[in-house]
């Protein structure tokens, strides 16, 4: 049985209204969480380690005129994802929207990783996305409403960085993981999409609430600066919104030019230090 919408009901008049943001504590995914609160919406954010920061997003959705819901998500066990995504879930009555926020990476060859640690950010990055997606999907066919599902990757998606085999594989994962669960669940009126921002001005750039405006020349991006968490923050809400019902299986990349730089770049570079972490 299909729980495609009624063709009486337009694909535009979708609106997020009970939101799941992932990774929600700082960051793209706090951005994302205040640019999806609105006056009757209900937003439930997650953290792994910072509660504080947690409460500091919850306070801006509230703000906003949201309701705010707040719960912690460890993703080193994935399986505990689904488990989180539902109490969130019954919390607000129903789930429409999910926002895959969290991961995590590494900055070490793979010649020097251990199998620990690459299972621990695979775990995070690619099995917990997985469970999640798979929890929050199950309670948008049940609403048989429709429903937005936006997964966070990166530029890493797309293209290698040394030092970050586990992440780039699970990027890469997790957007092919997209693409498929953008096939199985157009039918219940549910799309998805990905989200591979560059150099965004971050906690995990070591850029935490610094402007990436100021003093921040980057030769090698073509708008020569790093992202603001809130640039991809909109990008994500337009696709969570009513006017993206025929975007669905895409990957929107927003990192001011930089993977169009790989010829040039290469015909640039003077110097061997890109060949370590």
């Amino acid at each position: 049985m299909s729980a495609t919408p009624s063709p009486t009901t337009p694909p535009s008049a979708f609106e997020p209204r009970r939101i799941l943001v992932t990774g929600a504590d700082s960051g793209i995914g706090k951005a994302t969480a205040v640019a999806l609160a609105a006056p009757g919406r209900h937003v439930a954010i997650t953290w792994h380690s910072d509660s504080d920061g947690a409460a500091r997003t919850a306070a801006e959705v509230r703000e906003a005129g949201a309701t705010a819901h707040v719960s912690r998500l460890d993703l080193t066990d994935p399986e505990r994802g689904a488990g989180v995504v539902d109490a969130l879930a019954a919390e607000m009555g129903g789930l429409d929207t999910l926002v895959l926020c969290s991961g995590t990476g590494t900055a070490e060859p793979l010649l020097d990783m251990d199998y620990a640690r690459w299972r621990e950010v695979v775990a995070v990055d690619l099995d917990g996305a997985f469970c999640c997606l798979r929890a929050g999907a199950r309670h948008m066919v049940d609403g048989a409403a429709g429903g937005r599902i936006v997964a966070i990757t990166s530029v890493h998606e797309h293209a290698p960085r040394v030092g970050a085999a586990p992440y780039c594989a699970a990027k890469g994962g997790l957007g092919l993981l997209v693409k498929v669960a953008a096939l199985e669940l157009a039918e219940h009126g549910i799309t998805v999409n990905s989200v591979a921002p560059g150099e965004i001005a971050t906690p995990m750039t070591g850029q935490e609430d610094e402007s990436p405006l100021a003093g921040k020349d980057r030769p090698g991006i073509p708008v020569a600066r790093p992202g603001d968490a809130r640039e991809v923050a909109a990008v994500v809400a337009f696709l969570c919104g009513p006017d993206a019902g025929y975007v669905n299986g895409a990957s929107w990349v927003v990192d001011g030019g930089m993977l169009q730089m790989g010829p040039q770049a290469g015909s640039h570079l003077e110097r061997n230090d890109w060949r370590r972490p």
